[in-house]
C-alpha cells in the first residue's frame, strides 16, 4: 500500500510542473488533459478548460506525486501540510531552497539547526509549503 500526495493547482498545474522540472529536477511521467477524456466536460467551465491538466504524475527523486488543475476554481490552497525534500548536503540544500523559493516566500531561512546541518521552510509561488533538510548522519 502507498500514500501519494495529489496536488490541485486550480488552473496552474502545467506551470507548476514546468517550475518543478527546472527547479528541482522533477520528471513528469504522465500527463492527460481534460479534452482527452472520453466523457463529457464538466459544465460551466472556462473556454480553455479542455487544455487544462486532468491528471499528471511526476517524480522527484524516488517519490511519485500526482497533480491536476482540478476545477480551476481560483488560487491553489495548500493548508495543513508541507512537502519535505531531503538534500544530500548543505550545498544541494541551498540550490533546492533557492530554486523553490523563487517567486515565493521564505518562512524559515535555510540554516544549521540542532537537528540538521541545513534546514529551511518556504512557500513556493503556487502556495505549496516546502521544508528543505539535510538529514543528519544516521537519521
Amino acid at each position: 500500500m502507498e500514500v501519494q500526495p495529489y496536488l490541485f493547482f486550480n488552473g496552474r498545474c502545467e506551470e507548476a510542473l514546468d517550475f518543478y522540472r527546472t527547479s528541482i529536477g522533477a520528471d513528469v511521467t504522465a500527463l492527460m488533459r481534460f479534452k482527452e477524456s472520453p466523457g463529457p466536460q464538466p459544465p460551466n467551465m472556462p473556454p480553455d478548460f479542455g487544455d487544462k491538466v486532468m491528471h499528471a504524475s511526476f517524480r522527484v527523486g524516488s517519490t511519485t506525486l500526482f497533480a491536476s488543475d482540478g476545477r480551476c476554481e481560483g488560487a491553489p490552497t495548500f493548508q495543513g501540510f508541507s512537502l519535505s525534500i531531503a538534500a544530500h548536503d548543505a550545498a544541494q540544500a541551498e540550490r533546492l531552497f533557492t530554486a523553490l523559493s523563487a517567486g515565493g516566500t521564505v518562512t524559515a531561512p535555510l540554516t544549521k539547526t540542532f537537528f540538521s546541518p541545513a534546514f529551511g521552510m518556504l512557500t513556493d509561488r503556487f502556495g505549496m509549503g516546502w521544508m528543505v533538510i539535510v538529514m543528519p548522519s544516521g537519521g
